[in-house]
């Protein structure tokens, strides 16, 4: 089994490392498309290749420009008849060769004398030199970019153009290598014919070009995962000019004033958030910044962000965006299987270039089996915990990586992990816990006597505060019995009938004289403890007597409206004088009951 093991393994460390010469390819015809319009180089090369070899090929050999291999960002292949980077492509070595390689397989088999044509798309940054490397603010920046004349390739070439587009007209100087033609911003090299394989010529050109040379130095792009509904993200960023970088001093008189002036500084740019998103923030160390703009459309939410000062070369700024997003669109599951679908990075800004991408996602408490499917490659840190409200084991981080990105890497990723349900109530559960531990709490520190001797003066005061609490229920109590007795009288004005009313004023006095018999023994209590409540209760007791007396006496004269012995104007007004003699005794009674 050992032997086998080993067996497998030299056969895949020969797989990876062969000769080039031994895949008889040949480039018949090579386009090359190179936009330097921007700060990144961006490269389409058309190929056309035909195999002339004895068998089938099944691949060919991707290499790079030994002078920009180190500044690749994206690298993508794709067949004749291929909208998208479906090809299989991998990295590779070459025996007695050194630089970058990439191996491509085929869609199908490349028969002998067949031909196909396959695109190459790469994007380099940080290429462009600024030269020269200060400018004042009202100069213009011009930047250097240097290459190569020829199709790096480990195969021949029969024929070969390079068209480059240029960021302006204004071009200061380039290599002359086959007369290459020149228009507005626009240069053509070649046709150039039989160019044999790993050919290289110095191809350099000196422009003008304004356009912003805006870097993330480093970014956090931190995902909080929630099973109630929301994700949370939240990206810190480090910008950075690196363009020319500005000589002397900064004048925003002149930078107001004059059109052209600091023109290749960045004011503002746009960043694209998802359609969902809500809840948007924007902000600094000071604070929120209030100068950005928000546009809700159909498929994005657009958001122009403006530093708090424009942006010059070697200038920085750093700044906070976060917003929240509905977890029904990014997170799916099958049972306790959970699946995250979500970009691993965003649209900072147009033609954006990350230096450092840290990515942090925050799974709920109890994720386990977490496994990660990304679309290139992304290097994984240690898992970290996270610890926020109401957790006890703390909630599982990935942590990944990555230098070196584009807007090509705004892709998906899938995040896969278990999550059992029932840990869904361990929160609600937690707070309900706490409740009922502090009521209880308090209920017994209540309760309790925790001195070590009595106070018979605090033992007084409770009594008597107990005796009066009971004294103010049982007079609110007495004053709602009239209430209810005007109500039988209402009844008896509009039913005549006689025995509503003779029923109301029994219920009246039998309650009544319950009532003011338990208040006087409370107010003999009070007597006995030495307290001057007593004199206020015996006041409550003479002014509820007046009261009754208006209420029967009230009652008296609905009985004489019934029976037709008085008019009813004269009774409205006598009723409405007895009502204002009534409630004013009731507002001093209240206001004694204030008092107590």
């Amino acid at each position: 089994m050992a032997f086998f093991v080993i067996y497998l393994l030299f056969c895949t460390t020969l797989f990876a490392r062969y000769k080039a010469s031994e895949v008889n390819l040949v480039n018949e015809e090579v386009k090359r498309f190179v936009d330097l319009a921007t700060h990144l180089a961006k490269m389409t090369t058309e190929v056309t290749i035909s195999n002339s070899g004895p068998a089938a090929a099944f691949s060919f050999l991707i290499a790079l420009d030994p002078e920009l291999e180190s500044h690749l960002a994206f690298i993508g292949v794709k067949g004749e008849d291929e909208e998208e980077n479906v090809l299989e492509l991998q990295e590779a070595e070459v025996r007695e060769k050194s630089g970058r390689f990439f191996r491509v397989k085929f869609p199908a088999a490349l028969a002998v004398g067949a031909k196909t044509k396959i695109t190459v798309e790469t994007v380099f940054t940080h290429v462009l030199r600024p030269y020269p490397t200060h400018i004042t603010q009202a100069e213009r920046q011009f930047v250097i970019f240097e290459g190569n004349h020829y199709f790096f390739s480990p195969y021949p070439t029969k024929t070969q153009t390079t068209r480059i587009k240029l960021a302006s007209r204004n071009v200061e100087s380039y290599t002359k290598l086959g007369n290459p033609s020149k228009s507005e911003d626009t240069l053509e090299y070649g046709p150039f014919k039989d160019v044999g394989s790993y050919s290289q010529d110095r191809l350099k050109v000196h422009y003008e070009n304004n356009t912003p040379f805006l870097t993330v130095a480093s970014m956090t792009r931190l995902i909080e995962v929630s099973h109630w509904g929301n994700i949370a993200v939240e990206e810190t960023v480090d910008l950075k000019h690196t363009g020319a970088v500005l000589k002397g001093p900064f004048s925003r008189y002149d930078y107001q004033r004059q059109p052209d002036s600091g023109i290749s500084s960045i004011k503002s740019f746009k960043t694209i958030l998802p359609a969902a998103a809500q809840d948007v923030y924007y902000r600094d160390e000071i604070g929120n910044i209030s100068t950005s703009h928000l546009a809700v459309l159909d498929d994005s939410v657009d958001m122009e962000i403006r530093p708090r000062f424009p942006l010059f070369g070697g200038w920085k700024t750093h700044y906070v965006i976060g917003y929240n997003l509905p977890s029904y669109e990014y997170l799916y599951n099958l049972g306790d299987q959970y699946a995250l679908k979500m970009r691993f990075v965003d649209h900072v800004f147009d033609d954006q270039v990350i230096d450092s991408l840290t990515v942090k996602i925050i799974l709920p408490e109890g994720a386990k089996n977490i496994h990660l499917e990304n679309p290139y490659e992304i290097n994984r840190a240690q898992d970290e915990l996270h610890y926020t409200y109401l957790d006890t084991f703390g909630r599982p981080v990935v942590v990944a990586y990555k230098n070196n990105l584009v807007e090509q890497h705004i892709q998906d990723i899938v995040l896969h992990y278990t999550f059992n349900k029932i840990l869904m109530l361990q929160e609600p559960l937690l707070v309900v816990g706490a409740f009922y531990i502090l009521f209880f709490t308090v209920i017994l520190y209540v309760r309790l006597d925790f001195s070590i001797t009595k106070d018979p003066a605090a033992e007084a005061k409770m009594k008597v505060a107990s005796i009066t609490e009971q004294v103010l229920t049982l007079v609110n109590k007495r004053l709602g019995l009239y209430r209810h007795f005007e109500e039988s009288v209402n009844k008896y004005k509009q039913s005549r009938d006689i025995a509503t009313l003779n029923a109301g004023k029994k219920t009246l006095e039998t309650e009544h004289r319950n009532l003011t018999n338990e208040i006087a023994s409370l107010q003999s209590k009070l007597k006995t403890e030495g307290s001057e409540l007593s004199d206020k209760v015996a006041e409550i007791q003479k002014l509820d007597g007046q009261v009754k007396e208006l209420v029967l006496k009230s009652s008296q004269e609905a009985e004489r409206l019934v029976a037709g012995k008085v008019k009813k104007e004269t009774y409205i007004e006598t009723d409405k004088q007895l009502s204002s003699k009534r409630q004013d005794l009731i507002n001093k009674v209240d206001n004694i009951l204030d008092a107590l």
